[in-house]
């Protein structure tokens, strides 16, 4: 499976980056625009500066992210053809964890971004499906393409996938599960996925650094 370095969790929330002065193609451009924005003033608040201060800025941080990512319906699709063998106590279960291994994988980690840009290219758009597509520039000028795609839930257009120099989070994931599931079972899985050592040696797409 492809695997392509660091910086994924600056990617999943929009990046927490500096924008150029750019033209949005429209509302799911808009809400992850809106996503970033309020993740770079939570970042820039001087009043959650500190380590007492962690573990509420983290949680602003959740808090903003979840507005427009769809942990629910990522998780469902990670677990693929698996899912609907599952209990709604068993979704919900595995819902929390898959939610709690992004914000450990991506989320907690977000502090680290050093101004790293994002430029939004446009959307292409479906009825009821999006993909905003946008350019990751690194350090050292380099373009990774990093696409987002939404749904609309209600009205709300929300995150429900990031492709990552064609790499797709869910799908990443998914390949990974399937492959626990069919070697050593459900229950395994959950009981990594509670593990956090373990936890955090599933492989996750990500950008050069």
């Amino acid at each position: 499976m492809k695997r392509i370095s660091s910086l994924t969790y600056v990617l999943v929330v929009a990046a927490l980056l500096t924008l150029p002065a750019v033209s949005f193609a429209g509302v799911p451009s808009d809400r992850v625009k809106s996503a970033t924005d309020k993740v770079i003033e939570i970042l820039k608040d001087p009043s959650l500066k500190g380590p007492s201060k962690e573990d509420q800025k983290r949680k602003k941080i959740r808090a903003a992210v979840s507005e427009v990512f769809d942990f629910s319906e990522m998780a469902k699709r990670s677990l693929g053809m698996f899912w609907k063998d599952r209990t709604p106590a068993q979704k919900a279960e595995f819902t929390g964890l898959f939610t709690d291994l992004i914000e450990r994988s991506y989320i907690n980690r977000i502090e680290g971004y050093s101004n790293e840009k994002i430029v939004f290219d446009g959307e292409t758009a479906d009825k009821d499906y999006a993909v905003v597509k946008t350019r990751f520039i690194n350090r050292r000028q380099e373009e990774i393409p990093v696409d987002y795609k939404l749904f609309s839930d209600n009205g709300q257009w929300r995150v429900y996938d990031v492709v990552i120099e064609n790499v797709g989070l869910v799908n990443n994931y998914r390949v990974q599960f399937n492959k626990i599931i069919r070697g050593s079972g459900y229950d395994d899985l959950i009981r990594k996925m509670k593990s956090k050592s373990e936890t955090e040696n599933f492989e996750a797409p990500s950008a050069k650094k």
